[in-house]
């Protein structure tokens, strides 16, 4: 089973306006849409649009936090969220109009013995399963958490991707994770750089190989992709042609994508594709993309 884990999802309220959004005036919206996630949520989302079983993870509250297992429940995905005693699960009002506004929640507090619920669930993985850890933590967890989830499996033939960035990706390399998947940019603030060439970025990629990483997966938006794998071995792949609608979910959708690829024959070439199509397909859709969508693209790779 592949299990996913969101600490912190949101519904995400979409609101459109034609108009210049004015501070401080009453503003009229065109449209509104909302859509609920979270990025373990949107890996997912896109696991099961491809057609795998997978758990989603973590932990929701309140109103909201019903709203949004419901929402997971009702694309077909098992989950195991763990409902807080206090707070609602975060609201992130998404404005469009001349200029893009957001206004990003904090979210529930997370208390100790909701941890220690997670931490049993995460116990309970067996081997062959694959845990998928996304995105940034909330305040009321320990920094360290990513290390102390991954601890729990070290013993067990069990695929760990982590998808975040600097100490918290850092930190968990000593476990030798079987994906990262950091961006060109997120790769260049981690050394401290700016990575202008695939030379540069295959570098920097290998050297997180050395920190402890086995498979390293850099997205790089419209100039595609680059892996280096354990093998040692370097793929690039470009981008299909398209027109960019959302960039929301595209990370956790190339995430979900390389997953669903690697397992279908175990080619680290064809899980690149698969992972750059799903990113490409959400990427040129309104929403997380469909399984019809990725596949089109992958074809055309």
């Amino acid at each position: 089973m592949i299990y996913t884990v969101t600490f912190n999802p949101a519904i995400d309220y979409v609101v459109r306006m034609s108009d210049e959004l004015l501070p401080g005036m009453t503003n009229r919206s065109d449209s509104e849409e909302c859509y609920f996630g979270g990025k373990g949520i949107n890996v997912s989302t896109i696991l099961k649009n491809l057609g795998y079983e997978n758990t989603a993870l973590g932990f929701v509250a309140g109103f909201t936090g019903k709203a949004i297992a419901e929402s997971v429940r009702q694309r077909g995905i098992h989950e195991k969220f763990i409902e807080l005693p206090e707070g609602i699960s975060r609201i992130n009002v998404k404005i469009k109009g001349q200029a893009e506004t957001e206004i990003n929640a904090q979210g529930p507090a997370i208390p100790e013995d909701a941890q220690e619920k997670l931490f049993s669930q995460i116990k309970e993985l067996k081997d062959g399963d694959v845990l998928i850890l996304a995105g940034s933590i909330p305040n009321s967890l320990p920094s360290d958490v990513y290390e102390k989830i991954i601890a729990l499996v070290a013993d067990r033939k069990i695929e760990v991707v982590v998808d975040a960035t600097k100490d918290l990706l850092k930190n968990v390399l000593k476990y030798h994770p079987f994906l990262i998947k950091p961006n060109n940019h997120e790769l260049g603030e981690m050394f401290g750089t700016v990575l202008k060439t695939d030379d540069e970025i295959e570098e920097h990629a290998r050297k997180l190989q050395e920190l402890g990483a086995r498979n390293v997966l850099i997205s790089m938006a419209g100039d595609g992709a680059m892996l280096i794998s354990e093998e040692g071995k370097k793929y690039r792949v470009g981008v299909p042609t398209g027109k960019v609608r959302n960039s929301v979910g595209a990370g956790d959708s190339m995430v979900a994508g390389f997953i669903a690829g690697y397992f279908k024959n175990k080619s680290y070439e064809e899980a690149l594709k698969m992972g750059t199509a799903a990113g490409s397909a959400t990427a040129f859709s309104d929403d997380l993309a469909t399984g019809e969508a990725i596949t089109k693209l992958y074809n055309g790779l």
